[in-house]
């Protein structure tokens, strides 16, 4: 089977550092979807603002190229390869980064097949724009540019189960660091990317074996270069520029 995007995800997020580990836990922070043309007509989205969320099926295109060997393929930012063949466990970033478990057991980016799956808040629905129809949602997990191959409606009754037992994620806390950006700074963005900046910022966008209080990162947000320190639990951004 060939798939080809159907349309494609913009979002203030231009890198994949410090894009969120899942989608809503950033639940402020914005993005859109713009078809591609066979899809840009009010009738590929008629009844959809009827719903509150979607389920987005996408790439993890950002991805190193699947041709490239690392052993080490299991820690952030290497292709989930090994020896060229796709590697069948990870190290998920609430584990410490150090723990493995198997590959399907686990909701990495380094996949066989590369395919996310995201749920997200339905903000509006534009029917007739000089782009046509554009999705606005929340809470997205998807890096700018990222494609996605399919689209369908987050129905409560088959999809939601709250009572379903979530494997290491009901016994490994996420810890939340405090946010701390100076008015000088804050200014810098709209109401709205300052909120999804500081519930992106909260997640600790770092790689889990990092921890140096006087190292300074850099992420890119809304077409600025955000950078922070952390230190005792706690992130400040030090520059926007």
């Amino acid at each position: 089977m060939t798939i080809e995007p159907i349309a494609f995800f913009h979002s203030p997020m231009t890198s994949k550092f410090g894009i969120p580990r899942q989608s809503g836990l950033a639940d402020a922070l914005p993005g859109q979807i713009i078809f591609e043309p066979p899809f840009r007509h009010p009738d590929a989205v008629r009844g959809l603002d009827d719903f509150d969320y979607l389920w987005l099926i996408w790439e993890f295109s950002a991805n190193a190229s699947p041709a490239k060997k690392s052993l080490d393929a299991n820690q952030i930012h290497n292709d989930g390869m090994v020896d060229g063949r796709p590697s069948l466990t990870v190290r998920p970033p609430r584990l410490g980064g150090n723990t493995r478990i198997g590959v399907f057991a686990s909701r990495s980016p380094f996949r066989p097949n590369r395919l996310g799956l995201s749920c997200v808040y339905i903000n509006k629905v534009e029917l007739t724009t000089t782009k046509g129809p554009v999705i606005h949602v929340r809470g997205a997990d998807l890096m700018d540019g990222t494609p996605i191959y399919d689209i369908k409606p987050y129905v409560a009754y088959a999809d939601s189960h709250p009572d379903a037992r979530s494997g290491f994620v009901d016994t490994t806390q996420w810890q939340m660091l405090d946010v701390v950006i100076p008015d000088a700074l804050a200014r810098c963005f709209t109401p709205e990317e300052l909120t999804g900046l500081r519930q992106v910022l909260a997640q600790d966008p770092r790689p889990p074996y990092h921890d140096d209080d006087n190292r300074v990162y850099g992420m890119p947000f809304a077409g600025r270069d955000v950078r922070f320190r952390v230190a005792d639990g706690v992130l400040s951004v030090v520059e926007v520029v």
